[in-house]
């Protein structure tokens, strides 16, 4: 009897997240679908069914040279995260092994900075981009995603460390391990899944990251977030269009988390259980 039940529970959990699933998949397939359509249809109202012409993907790819800014989110995307992480391995590391008083206190202030509106920021950031003469550059935009993402890199990157024995890195030290030793041949190491969690999920944020990238930037260092906005006009949206650029955009980044997704939870689940 207890079988049962626990077997019916596991039947609807599994519907439920089914269900769940669809509906957040939902708005992605429609988009989808809608690349598929001509300009005519897409306004038309709300079909499933696509024509299955190419028209859209066509104009994207000759007329609004998408090259361009999609190797801007690469450079982008990667850059931002390999300076984040050259800065959070140090400060984790300090802040997992070598704590204060005021540790805790610091991590919450670095994670508060998140819940801060990025608009309430935004002029004087602005100013400061003009001022050093970074507006649309790839450096610029590169240093600001990676400020934004930095407190979640060092929340994760700490998380990770404090699930490794202390006595390692004593060890380590006794055998004359240098401070850079330690952290690059010991510490580093045994936290890779957790690392490489970091990673993939400051590339997905860097990639998605739209409010930065349409304001600080306009056609050198414009990445794919900001190449779909060029879609909107004073005449209107082009639907199509917008949803073939869209479509283009993410997907590279649902390829990488399809093929990437054992590692992401794996280092999403590391630690949690000793």
């Amino acid at each position: 009897m207890a079988r049962a039940v626990t077997n019916r529970q596991k039947t609807i959990a599994t519907i439920v997240a089914w269900a769940v699933a669809l509906v957040i998949f939902f708005p992605i397939l429609y988009t989808i679908i809608t690349s598929f359509k001509s300009e005519q249809e897409a306004i038309q109202g709300f079909s499933l069914i696509p024509s299955g012409t190419l028209e859209s993907y066509s104009e994207v790819q000759s007329q609004y040279n998408y090259f361009k800014p999609f190797m801007n989110s690469v450079i982008l995307s990667l850059g931002s995260t390999v300076l984040a992480l050259l800065v959070a391995i140090p400060a984790a590391w300090s802040m997992a092994f070598s704590p204060t008083k005021r540790t805790k206190d610091v991590l919450m202030w670095m994670l508060s900075t998140k819940m801060m509106p990025a608009v309430a920021v935004l002029f004087p950031i602005y100013l400061i981009f003009r001022n050093l003469g970074l507006l649309d550059s790839r450096i610029g935009l590169t240093v600001m995603l990676m400020l934004i993402n930095l407190p979640i890199v060092i929340w994760m990157l700490y998380t990770y460390f404090r699930e490794i024995p202390g006595e390692i890195l004593e060890a380590a030290r006794m055998d004359g391990a240098t401070l850079w030793g330690e952290i690059l041949y010991v510490l580093t190491p045994m936290a890779v899944p957790g690392i490489a969690s970091t990673m993939l999920l400051n590339i997905i944020l860097a990639w998605n990251e739209a409010f930065w990238t349409i304001r600080l930037t306009t056609t050198n260092a414009a990445p794919l977030t900001a190449f779909i906005s060029s879609f909107s006009s004073p005449q209107g949206l082009f639907w199509a269009k917008l949803s073939a650029a869209s479509t283009l955009a993410i997907a590279p980044i649902l390829i990488m988390g399809w093929f990437s997704q054992k590692q992401l939870v794996r280092g999403l689940t590391f630690g949690a259980v000793k």
